[in-house]
């Protein structure tokens, strides 16, 4: 086959497979209907994955479990470092005991404190 044979000369009318006769058809708009056509034809061929949703829901699921892993290693990081810095702050008080009073105020009683009266 040649161009000559495959191109239909300028002024005929294309010819289809029916017989018919279509209006004729500027290059562009003959491009767009063999891409068209090709794609359709393409696509066509195209199944989908017999189990391609069994294979998205395992990576959905394995991506779910390492968030609440990570999750779960970031709280117990976050905690234990919390708990060391709150023991590293308490260790760090004086172990002299205080001064609670300095004794500038009188006191309330010299000796042991009366007994309660019950109801």
């Amino acid at each position: 086959m040649t161009y000559g044979d495959a191109t239909p000369s300028r002024g005929t009318p294309d010819r289809t497979p029916g017989g018919g006769a279509e209006p004729a058809l500027t290059d562009t708009e003959r491009t767009e209907r063999e891409l068209a056509d090709a794609l359709a034809a393409l696509a066509g061929g195209v199944l989908p994955d017999p189990d391609a949703y069994r294979t998205a829901r395992g990576e959905w699921l394995r991506r779910e479990r390492r968030r609440r892993l990570v999750l779960t290693v970031l709280v117990a990081v976050v905690f234990t470092l919390a708990t060391l810095i709150g023991l590293w702050v308490l260790n760090q008080a004086p172990s002299d005991p205080g001064v609670i009073f300095s004794g500038d105020g009188s006191p309330a009683a010299s000796g042991p404190s009366p007994p309660r009266p019950q109801p």
